[in-house]
């Protein structure tokens, strides 16, 4: 049996025992974790396709270890300005063992809780009976509130959108946030979130909060997605 799996925002070909190098987890070495983002599932002749992910379908692992890639050089150059920077960047990987490949019986929890809320929603709308127009305000002054976090190198509209449900919606926040926070933040909205590296947010979101945006693009020329 084999499976096609989405792990860290990347597609791999598993199987029983493989081992399988991926974009560096949220998880501590040793301990299991499961990725139910699915694709597909082949069993001798008999092949399921999901759409997009294959509705219960479950692959379980064990981190093995933390590790870096090779080393690879990147060069950036601004022409007719005279710019030229070279770094090297080694990528943060985690090497995991496949454990067990199941067709079914993932999202049983997940459909539970569905249930539960859906009978816990009328109850809600009675006791708040508030007018419409009211409503509105509430969610106009949330939206003025919120800083356009994508200013941060490395942070795209889901990271964005991840770090704002948690509380944090302003520049400010962020830079009084830990990168090891924000990295758990990242993993338990969603699983392809949690290879973000989050080391220069707090700086990026420093410099972004005092207004010195120079300051902010030049460390961002210096920067690869995010990274030193």
């Amino acid at each position: 049996m084999y499976a096609i799996v989405e792990i860290a925002g990347q597609q791999f070909k598993v199987a029983k025992d493989q081992k399988v190098f991926v974009n560096r987890l949220a998880i501590e070495e040793g301990k299991k974790v499961d990725f139910d983002n699915v694709l597909l599932i082949g069993d001798g002749d008999n092949v399921t396709v999901g759409a997009p992910a294959i509705d219960g379908a479950l692959v379980g692992a064990k981190v093995l270890r933390h590790l870096k890639g090779d080393k690879v050089i990147v060069f950036k150059k601004k022409r007719r300005k005279g710019y030229r920077v070279k770094n090297g960047h080694r990528q943060a990987l985690s090497e995991i063992v496949i454990e067990s490949i199941a067709s079914s019986g993932a999202k049983k929890k997940s459909s539970a809780k569905k249930e539960e809320t859906k009978k816990e929603a009328p109850k809600k709308e009675t006791k708040a009976a508030a007018p419409k127009a009211e409503a509105k305000k509430t969610t106009s002054k949330k939206s003025t509130k919120a800083d356009d976090l994508k200013k941060i190198e490395g942070v795209g509209p889901k990271a964005m959108e991840a770090m704002v449900e948690a509380g944090i919606d302003t520049f400010a926040k962020v830079a009084k946030t830990k990168p090891e926070k924000l990295t758990e933040i990242l993993s338990e909205a969603s699983s392809r979130l949690a290879h973000l590296v989050t080391d220069t947010w707090p700086q990026q979101a420093q410099l972004a909060a005092d207004g010195k945006w120079e300051e902010l693009e030049k460390l961002q020329d210096e920067l690869d997605g995010g990274r030193k």
